[in-house]
């Protein structure tokens, strides 16, 4: 791993980075909390979520070169709210992943998208150029696949429905191994169920995200502090309590 690297994730150094494991790192945006996540091997580089602006999705492609030294060469998209794709179209001839469902989601949604960025307080101007510019996955996912980034192997998991039709997972083997869980899984929070939600479905998105870290991964919420097994197991059961599911 390049030294550029190890400063991107000392929290000495101010950045905001947080180093999970061994080529594996994670990013709290300001904006709405909303996680990044990258993972470096040594023939590629995989950033999960882009945020919730072009100008985001700018900036983290322009930092993560700076400090390792690698362009980004893939993306993956845990689902497609606004906070988490609307940065996407600032990684241009980047390969993009996404659930097998979630670019239909996003041809039919880009205008309430862009009607929810600005009610959760992105400029108006900012939220219309996104919205315009949604990128659509150019590889989507049914059911899983499995990238190599060159001695880093990441599994990429459509795990839900459950926070919305179209969940998608990132699982990076190691010690320890790291779960990108999207909004299927929330630390700063209770889970959020919109109007695209699939509530009595959640808990077996759980479930499978569960089955796909172990006991003991780490479990990275779409906002908050990284978590282990026990929380998500016991979000999982207030889930299944509140929406009357399995």
């Amino acid at each position: 791993m390049d030294a550029g690297w190890e400063e991107l994730a000392d929290p000495e150094k101010g950045s905001g980075w947080e180093q999970l494991a061994a080529g594996c790192a994670r990013r709290r945006l300001p904006d709405l909390d909303v996680t990044v996540g990258v993972v470096v091997g040594t023939d590629g580089l995989l950033v999960v979520d882009t945020g919730p602006t072009l100008g985001d999705g700018a900036r983290l492609r322009r930092e993560i070169r700076e400090l390792t030294g690698r362009p980004v060469t893939h993306v993956a998209l845990t689902h497609g709210h606004f906070d988490h794709v609307f940065g996407t179209a600032a990684f241009a001839g980047v390969e993009v992943y996404g659930d097998a469902a979630l670019g239909a989601y996003l041809d039919r949604h880009r205008h309430e998208l862009r009607a929810d960025a600005v009610r959760y307080g992105v400029d108006q101007h900012a939220a219309a150029e996104a919205a315009d510019v949604l990128v659509r996955p150019d590889h989507p996912v049914d059911r899983s696949c499995r990238l190599d980034l060159g001695g880093r192997e990441v599994v990429l998991a459509s795990v839900g429905p459950g926070h919305t039709g179209h969940d998608l997972a990132v699982a990076v083997p190691g010690t320890p191994t790291v779960v990108f869980c999207g909004d299927l899984v929330e630390e700063s929070g209770e889970p959020q169920a919109g109007p695209d939600a699939v509530p009595r479905e959640w808990p077996l998105a759980m479930d499978r995200l569960l089955e796909l870290g172990g006991e003991t991964a780490a479990y990275v919420p779409g906002h908050g502090a990284v978590v282990d097994a026990r929380f998500v197991r016991e979000q999982r059961d207030r889930l299944a309590e509140r929406f009357g599911a399995v």
